[in-house]
């Protein structure tokens, strides 16, 4: 039944064969097949090489260790992890054993493949539900909860949902689903599953840490890490839906340098293009992007343009890429997305379709000066999200679908390396494990305005972060908003705030009532062709507003140097900017349960202000002595304070020492 083979243990039952192997630091990769052979596909475990594991064979079963972690296996399969010799997780087994403590009647495996029509298996794995435990990270979800014990998650990409299927636990491992396929993470109460919709193999990472920083840099030193993020784009990205014209957006930038207010980065939002997929400038209202960018630059501001994967069937490219295969594949109907237009939607999954989309954009785009570049839609967004009803060139996507936005990305990244681009930072809506080595940002999608969205955010973004994905941002304010209602303003506030102690600060939206006339009335195409919002400048809101705003614009800029620091260390070691206070201060049981709360790097308390009309809240000092930035205000730790907080104020402490 057992065999030492290659540096791996290797048992096969019941038709069922599993390999477990050592894998980077402290960590093993479980893969198991009812194939007859496994599949050598990585997936988003390439960046580490096996070493030999030490295995021990014997009548009672067998194990595998590789530094600190170890696995046992019984005669029946069953697999148990330990961190030294300390039990974190164990396979969920309702079988006929003796000396189980179980209703063995059940008949309960742990792993359970499920024949499907085709040839493949829908996949369950279960574990035991460890009582106590806490669990964090697995991408970007739209609820408050930051701790997921109890939560059931989707494994599937969707506006404002990335699924990035790491979970940091507090026993002290962390657990990577290494499988793309459509399924879900059930943390319940008595049992935890992961499932599967079509699959051939089971494969997950288990890896242990004294501290979650360890864990975390053990996981990313396998999935990658964020390269360098460019110095020039650490203060405020500008940016509104939509800005119609080269000279809006030049009046902006003008604006902005007449006022003295630092601007790093103005955005290019839809259909500035002729038709979805051609992927250029309309002539007609962008006549000379060439000289746009260069006048930008000499105010000190980039420039970045929006780029949809969607081709209409009047695009220009659709006919090419349709006969060269470089669609996604409906298995039912004959579009993917009807948004302004009858369209499909580009295979980021195959090869060549992502060395066309970039030839394009390289063309349109990069030789006007454009080298950022902003991924919208990168789930992809369908019309209706029918997962079983479209095929990629990587397989169907009920099998491979959360790689698309990992995929596009590469697309970009790729493209802007060969074209000698050396500091790469796209903004994508959707991400999966891996995404960050390709240099993007996420922001968390088309989001609601009001404070109950903001709270979403802020669990979002810490465990987005745990994940391994460290640049992360929001639409500020949220995306769908009526300006006009007069509890916005405070709302935009709060937000602004917050963001200026996020990775990125981004001000977008769709800022309604959209009630602005079309530029072009007569045709469904082009540059004229759809709405926009109201304006979305720091100086739209009024001036108590405005003054608010550039008040935390401008700490944010005298946090250059710092925030520069903290995204060398997540290139460097994989840690997030935006912290759990766990994960700085792990010894400290009451940081386990703080959800409210986060440190910016190693040095900065963060405590934001996410319900309305509070203008005061409690925040919990760890152990040490503290600095209320705003008043100076010297306190110490190990206590809870009450932090006044009026409309201009985000609770902020400096740690000292």
């Amino acid at each position: 039944m057992f065999e030492q083979r290659d540096g791996a243990l290797y048992f096969s039952r019941c038709g069922e064969r599993v390999c477990i192997q050592a894998l980077g630091r402290d960590g093993l990769r479980v893969r198991a097949t009812m194939e007859p052979r496994f599949s050598e596909e990585d997936r988003a475990l390439a960046g580490a090489a096996l070493h030999a594991a030490e295995i021990e064979i014997g009548e009672g079963g067998a194990s595998v260790r590789s530094g600190r972690i170890r696995c046992t296996v019984t005669p029946l399969g069953q697999m148990r992890f330990y961190k030294d010799d300390t039990p974190v997780l164990c396979e969920y087994y309702r079988m006929y054993r003796y000396d189980s403590p179980h209703t063995p009647s059940l008949r309960v495996t742990a792993r359970e493949f499920v024949p499907a029509r085709g040839g493949d298996y829908a996949l369950t794995a279960r574990f035991e539900a460890n009582g106590g435990e806490k669990l964090f990270g697995m991408g970007q979800y739209q609820q408050p909860y930051l701790d997921l014990k109890g939560c059931s998650l989707e494994l599937a990409q969707r506006n404002s949902q990335a699924s990035v299927p790491f979970v940091l636990s507090s026993l002290g491992y962390g657990f990577f689903w290494n499988n793309p396929a459509v399924g879900s993470a059930n943390f319940a109460k008595n049992v935890t599953e992961w499932t599967a919709a079509s699959t051939k193999q089971l494969d997950y990472y288990i890896t242990v840490g004294e501290t979650p920083k360890e864990i975390v840099q053990n996981y990313t030193a396998l999935v990658g890490r964020a390269p360098a993020f460019p110095e020039s784009l650490l203060g405020l990205w500008q940016c509104k839906l939509r800005y119609r014209t080269q000279e809006e957006v030049l009046e902006v930038a003008r604006e902005y340098h007449r006022r003295g207010i630092p601007l790093d980065l103005i955005v290019i939002d839809f259909f500035h293009w002729t038709r979805q997929g051609d992927w250029k400038f309309d002539p007609k209202y962008w006549p000379d992007p060439a000289a746009m960018v260069k006048e930008l630059r000499s105010y000190g501001t980039r420039c970045m343009v929006s780029v949809w994967p969607t081709v209409d069937k009047k695009s220009e490219n659709f006919a090419e890429m349709d006969e060269r295969g470089m669609l996604v594949r409906p298995e039912r109907g004959n579009q993917c997305f009807d948004f302004l237009g009858d369209s499909y939607t580009y295979d980021a999954t195959n090869p060549a379709a992502r060395r066309y989309i970039w030839e394009k954009c390289r063309k349109n785009y990069y030789e006007s000066g454009i080298d950022l570049f902003w991924l919208d839609e990168a789930e992809p967004e369908y019309t209706t999200y029918q997962f079983d009803n479209y095929r990629y060139h990587s397989g169907t996507v009920l099998q491979t679908g959360n790689l698309y936005p990992l995929c596009h990305a590469q697309a970009f990244y790729e493209g802007q390396r060969a074209a000698g681009q050396e500091e790469v930072c796209n903004l994508i809506r959707c991400v999966w494990a891996g995404s960050q080595k390709y240099g993007v940002v996420l922001w968390s999608g088309d989001i609601q305005g009001n404070f109950e969205t903001l709270r979403d955010q802020f669990a979002a973004g810490l465990n987005v972060g745990i994940a391994g994905i460290p640049w992360w941002t929001t639409d500020i304010g949220g995306f769908f908003v009526d300006v006009k209602d007069p509890r916005h303003k405070e709302l935009l506030l709060r937000w602004f705030e917050w963001a200026a102690f996020c990775p990125v600060l981004r001000l977008h939206g769709d800022k309604g009532p959209s009630d602005i006339p079309l530029l072009d009335e007569e045709h469904d195409f082009g540059g004229g062709f759809c709405h926009t919002g109201l304006p979305n400048e720091i100086w739209s809101y009024g001036e108590e507003a405005e003054q608010v705003m550039e008040k935390y614009l401008r700490l944010r800029v005298s946090m250059k140097p710092y925030l520069k620091e903290l995204m060398r260390e997540a290139s460097e070691t994989g840690a997030p900017l935006m912290r759990t206070m766990f994960f700085e201060f792990p010894e400290d049981e009451a940081c386990w349960n703080c959800a409210d709360q986060y440190m910016f790097g190693a040095r900065y308390l963060v405590a934001p202000v996410l319900y309305e009309g509070m203008r005061a809240r409690s925040v919990y000092l760890p152990a040490g002595r503290w600095k209320n930035i705003h008043t100076g205000e010297e306190l110490a730790g190990g206590r809870t304070v009450t932090a006044e907080a009026p409309l201009d104020v985000i609770p902020v402490f400096e740690k000292l020492g």
